[in-house]
């Protein structure tokens, strides 16, 4: 996810804001736009598990 600088902290301080992880939030914005030119999103649900799980807890902050 390609997004400005000014973007990246507003994200990083709503993350902070709210105990989530930042890393977490770009992968998951990352996973949708790989979708979201696909004429079926099929499979969108579990590559979003997927990501989740693949982050651990430990990150979050």
């Amino acid at each position: 996810m390609n997004l400005s600088t000014e973007d990246k902290i507003l994200l990083k301080e709503l993350c902070s804001q709210h105990h989530v992880s930042f890393e977490k939030v770009l992968k998951l914005l990352d996973t949708v736009q790989e979708y979201e030119f696909k004429e079926r999103r099929t499979g969108i649900y579990d590559a979003l598990r997927d990501t989740l799980k693949m982050i651990p807890a430990e990150e979050e902050g």
